[in-house]
Order: C-alpha cells, then structure tokens, then sequence
C-alpha cells in the first residue's frame, strides 16, 4: 500500500525540482534549451520512475528497457511538438489574435490524443514481453506522470484570451 503513494510522493518531488529552474529565459535559444531540458528531466525521472513501480525478472529487464526507450523517443518527438506550440504561444502573448488562440489549443488537443494513441500502441508492445498487468503498470505509471507534468506546465502558461 505504500509503495503507490511513494511512487506519488517521488514523482511530485522530481517533476517539482526539474520546473524548479524557472528563470526566464533572454533568448529564443535560451528557451529551447530549457525546454529541452525540462522534457530530458522528466523522460528520465518517468524511466526511474518506472523502475521502482515494476518488477521485472532479468530477461524480461533485457527485453523491456529497450521498447521503453524506444517509446520515450516516440514520447519525444511528441512533447517537442507541445513545447514548440507553447514557445510560439508566449512568444505572441501580447498580440494574440483568435486564431492564434484556436492554434495553440489545437495543438494542445493534438498533443492529448497522440499521446493516447502512443500509449494505446506500446501497451500491446510491452505485452509482448511482459506480462499485461506489469505492461498496464507501466503505461498507468507514465500517464499518472504525464498529468503531472502537464499540471506543472500549464501553471506557468496564461488562458487565451
């Protein structure tokens, strides 16, 4: 029973201390990095995560943690996106028009469901060589942090207007 909290406990703790680096930024270059940072810190505090939410015997280890690399890299791609949306959407904070407005939720809205869509496709895939309660742990596990890390993102971001 404690295990669950601990897991809740430590992912606040780390996904607390990689937005704790909020000064801003003086350049476009400035932000990419720390955005870039910002989304490196939680792929590995989720991989660590992971790690002490599941037990795996050594072959399954051996198979497991390379698809979970491989699905962070697809993960990757998929946050740069939202990162570079939010880059785009501070950097028009003083002139928005509606249409940047409908842009940058839209993008939010497309983030949500490639996500989903990912997590549904590595699920099967994690299945593949562990078995589906420990594959549904996981994916439970990162979504649990993925919630996370988009509450911690979205209260530094203004509502449209």
């Amino acid at each position: 029973m404690f295990k669950p909290f601990a897991l809740a406990a430590i992912a606040v703790a780390v996904f607390a201390s990689a937005s704790a680096a909020d000064a801003p930024a003086s350049s476009t270059a400035d932000n990419e990095k720390v955005m870039a940072q910002f989304r490196d810190d939680l792929q590995a505090a989720s991989a660590d995560i992971v790690a002490k939410g599941i037990t795996l015997s050594s072959d399954q280890a051996a198979k497991f943690w390379p698809l979970f690399q491989q699905y962070q890299d697809e993960q990757k791609a998929i946050i740069d996106s939202q990162l570079a949306a939010t880059q785009k959407y501070g950097d028009s904070l003083g002139k928005l028009t509606e249409a940047d407005s409908l842009a940058y939720v839209g993008a939010l809205l497309e983030r949500d469901q490639k996500i989903h869509d990912l997590r549904l496709k590595w699920l099967k895939k994690f299945q593949s060589v562990v078995p589906a309660g420990t594959a549904a742990r996981v994916i439970q596990i990162d979504r649990r942090l993925g919630i996370v890390a988009q509450i911690k993102l979205s209260q530094k971001i203004p509502l449209v207007h």
